[in-house]
């Protein structure tokens, strides 16, 4: 993918998100411009083929094909949307396979030491598994990306059966996010016509029934509220992005991660990360890397997002020159890490260890460019509390 010449973070409406004592909307009060990174630049790549920021090191934890190690679970193709979940005082990352007839996803489980001690299946046989979220109730929503597709609940433990939930709409489903606040599930749509949803249970934890809605706004509108209108017929016939009138288009969406107040999601089509002020309703641009500022934008191809303890949001790169790159709180946009020699792939399934102390993600097609070459990596270092 050709990188853009041009960049802009904006001002994100949140009145409730906190970094050092002040909100998202304090801290993002300027436009926001390319600079150094508070992790510092990237040094020459490791022997995994990753640049990484003094301090940092990498591992690779699976391959797609072989077996993960210490356990007789063979890495699922095409890894991708992923999640970390507490367990005791280690951890499971869970991980989709975006592939065709037999996607579902898979999990690895980590003691507190960061060891592999399992890993194994917990969805079979679905369709193209993309993104998907983590649930308040520690359930991994996997969302399959066909038209009509469903979002599957499954267990990140597996151990119980996973479970298709029809109410929450059949589209081309890409991320899920969850925002325990307003007891809704936010959710993209990878279409260049796509919508923006929110899907609200009936009973908070229970996902079995409940209103899919969709965002009303005018196709040109990057800023200022939005409303919320039901979707009469939630199983795709006619396809739900065309059932309301005045809903808001969102060329291609990707990633989406709801944190204290704000729910940011990304469309690849356009480049850009959106924010969602949940507490006003209200939508802002992040990032748009097509918009004049001046320079080379740090960040193209947006997909996968999710945030740090600190308030650092992380974006993974389809395509780009296979970066994850954050964007700060005080609005600085730079590289975190590079793959080298992995430009027919792309970065998938951003995710921290619940002590906030490790990061993985997967390059989905590694250095082959299919999907039997996916890499699952972890990144330990200094990451700012």
């Amino acid at each position: 993918m050709e990188r853009r010449s041009f960049l802009r973070v904006g001002v994100v409406g949140a009145a409730a998100a906190v970094f050092g004592g002040a909100s998202w909307h304090d801290a993002f009060a300027a436009t926001a411009q390319p600079g150094p990174s508070p992790y510092g630049p990237l040094q020459a790549a490791d022997a995994n083929g990753v640049m990484l920021p003094s301090g940092f090191t990498s591992r690779v934890v699976a391959r797609t094909g072989q077996r993960v190690a210490g356990t007789n679970y063979t890495w699922h193709p095409a890894p991708d949307g992923g999640a970390c979940f507490a367990d005791g005082t280690g951890w499971i990352y869970t991980s989709n396979s975006e592939v065709a007839i037999t996607g579902g996803a898979g999990s690895i489980k980590f003691d507190a030491n960061g060891n592999i001690t399992s890993a194994y299946r917990t969805l079979s046989a679905t369709n193209v598994n993309c993104a998907g979220g983590a649930t308040p109730w520690n359930t991994w929503l996997s969302c399959e990306e066909v038209d009509r597709g469903y979002v599957y609940e499954t267990d990140p433990w597996g151990v119980k059966a996973a479970v298709r939930r029809p109410a929450m709409g059949r589209f081309k489903h890409e991320a899920c996010a969850a925002d325990p606040d307003r007891k809704v599930i936010y959710m993209t749509e990878d279409v260049s016509d796509g919508a923006f949803y929110r899907f609200i249970p009936n009973t908070w934890g229970d996902l079995s029934a409940g209103r899919l809605e969709v965002m009303i706004g005018s196709n040109s509108q990057t800023s200022g509220p939005v409303t919320w209108q039901q979707v009469p017929d939630v199983d795709g016939s006619p396809a739900t992005r065309s059932q309301v009138a005045g809903t808001k288009r969102f060329n291609g969406g990707e990633g989406c991660y709801y944190a204290a107040g704000v729910c940011w999601f990304t469309t690849k089509g356009d480049g850009r990360v959106w924010a969602y002020d949940a507490v006003n309703s209200t939508i802002s641009l992040t990032y748009d890397d097509s918009l004049v500022s001046g320079g080379t934008p740090p960040l193209t191809g947006v997909d996968n997002v999710t945030r740090s303890s600190a308030g650092d949001l992380f974006v993974a790169e389809d395509g780009g020159n296979m970066e994850i790159c954050i964007i700060t709180p005080n609005a600085i946009v730079a590289p975190f890490l590079r793959i080298n020699g992995q430009s027919s792939s792309e970065i998938t399934g951003p995710a921290f260890s619940p002590n906030g102390k490790r990061l993985y993600f997967s390059s989905q097609r590694g250095t082959s460019g299919s999907s039997s070459g996916g890499i699952t990596y972890e990144v330990t270092g200094p990451f700012r509390a």
